[in-house]
């Protein structure tokens, strides 16, 4: 036993140090293109960056610190709060060396379900087949000066004992200018928007009552957070209020209900929306995709979009919204896109985009 043991310690020393010395493709290496972006997804899943980079062609000329970037996010934005929760992949086409496989990917994060779909070249090498990683190109902005010239709200209080400003002061006005029932999706939605006609800003939120034929409440919904809750004097902001598992023939009439409170805001940082058009996405779906512009010197960490669709009488048909998982670096433009029901795109004569902005130091 005196002798068998050190053996034992010598042998497994040396086997240590040969799985040491095995080189990491050949540990990683896939067999198949879809094998290559699966592992890879899975590998970043279990935030393991430096396996997942393990699968990342050298042609993609990235390293893995930005590799890391994009798939985790930075500068707190949404995708820093988010994390990779299911993973479908797809080979569209496959030649020897070369293939394009599709990645559907579903995140979880504090908004909700983001879904992701990207479209990935695989190649082949002697180490089996490596994802060819697109690399986001950042541009490199000179020093420069922003004129800081916005408009800005303060409540003052009148003491530490009486906070008036915020309590006991008249709300600001606001109305609903425009209000459609419709049913989707085995669901009842009020669609409409809703105009700040104070000279102050406010907080605004819109419930909806939904009354039967009897009289009696089919259900109370609000607009959570398909509308603009922060409103500048005279701005409109859009809504949307979801009442699944009702049907539009049961209800016989809608109860509104503004709601405002008067709050401190500012009128920057101003995020400009530009390139706006309506296309299809890789899956065959009608989208609304543009840029989003930070005009500002700040960084503005979650965008959140909003878009109204009406049809050639103006009545708002459609009220979609999603969130950019990019922060908004100052003067750097970031793509967004959000969903057009099918079904309606053809309808859709104009539509227009507004964006919430969260930032890690105070919400707009």
């Amino acid at each position: 036993m005196s002798r068998t043991f050190p053996v034992i310690l010598i042998v497994l020393a040396v086997v240590l140090v040969a799985f040491a010395t095995i080189s990491p493709s050949t540990l990683t290496s896939a067999k198949s293109p879809d094998q290559a972006v699966h592992s890879l997804f899975e590998r970043a899943k279990s935030r393991d960056w430096k396996s997942a980079f393990s699968y990342v062609a050298p042609i993609s000329n990235i390293d893995e610190s930005a590799f890391t970037r994009d798939l985790n996010g930075s500068d707190g934005s949404l995708r820093t709060y988010s994390s990779l929760q299911d993973i479908n992949t797809k080979t569209l086409k496959e030649s020897d060396n070369d293939a394009t496989v599709r990645a559907d990917l579903e995140w979880s994060s504090a908004v909700g379900a983001l879904y992701e779909t990207r479209d990935l070249q695989v190649v082949k090498d002697e180490n089996g087949w490596k994802v060819v990683w697109p690399q986001e190109k950042q541009p490199n902005l000179p020093p420069q000066v922003i004129p800081v010239n916005y408009l800005r709200w303060d409540i003052v209080h009148r003491g530490n004992d009486e906070d008036w400003g915020a309590q006991n002061v008249e709300a600001p006005r606001v109305r609903i200018i425009s209000m459609n029932a419709i049913e989707h999706d085995g669901g009842v939605m009020v669609l409409g928007e809703i105009e700040n006609e104070d000279t102050v800003p406010g907080f605004i939120s819109v419930s909806a009552t939904l009354l039967g034929k009897d009289g009696g409440d089919l259900g109370e919904e609000s607009s959570f957070d398909k509308i603009s809750h922060t409103l500048l004097p005279k701005e409109v902001s859009p809504f949307r209020i979801d009442f699944p598992s009702v049907k539009l023939a049961d209800v016989k009439s809608v109860r509104m209900q503004p709601n405002a409170l008067l709050v401190p805001a500012s009128a920057d940082p101003v995020i400009a929306v530009q390139h706006q058009r309506i296309e299809t996405d890789a899956r065959g779906h009608h989208v609304l995709k543009g840029e989003l512009l930070n005009e500002s010197g700040e960084t503005v960490n979650i965008p959140h979009v909003l878009a109204t669709y009406y049809d050639n009488s103006g009545r708002v048909v459609w009220v979609s919204d999603g969130y950019a998982e990019q922060a908004l670096l100052p003067q750097t433009p970031v793509p967004f896109a959000v969903d057009v029901r099918d079904d309606l795109a053809g309808n859709v004569q104009s539509y227009r985009v507004t964006v919430n902005n969260y930032t890690l130091d105070r919400q707009q």
